[in-house]
């Protein structure tokens, strides 16, 4: 069983950058799609980004899409999320999930099988 954990999240001020990073414990993250989502209070559990498991082409939700940026670190088998330009309107939970040897690449929580339990950004002055 995959166990997803996500860190990096922190305190920044607005127009400031932060990375976040998934990793599995004792396990690459070579043959899995990665997405990361998002939660603020009050809202939906959102779509931020993902990494296709076959050919590494990625997507980013239009209001990141110029500010994140997400890869993988093969030397160490995890997936980063570079968060730049940050707004305050970034503040949420952010997670991690993946989905074994899969080359779709959707912002869909439920195409999602593994979970991390999420990283707190806080994005203010």
């Amino acid at each position: 069983q995959l166990q997803i954990v996500e860190s990096g999240g922190a305190l920044v001020q607005p127009g400031g950058s932060l990375r976040l990073s998934c990793a599995a414990s004792g396990v690459t993250l070579d043959s899995y799609a990665i997405g990361w989502f998002r939660q603020a209070p009050g809202k939906e559990r959102a779509g931020v980004s993902c990494i296709s498991s076959i050919d590494d082409s990625t997507y980013y939700v239009e209001s990141v899409r110029g500010r994140f940026t997400i890869s993988r670190d093969n030397a160490k088998g995890t997936v980063t999320l570079q968060m730049n330009n940050l707004k305050p309107d970034d503040t949420a939970v952010y997670y991690c999930a993946a989905v074994f040897y899969s080359a779709k690449c959707h912002v869909v929580p439920n195409e999602y099988d593994y979970w991390g339990q999420g990283t707190q950004v806080t994005v203010s002055s």
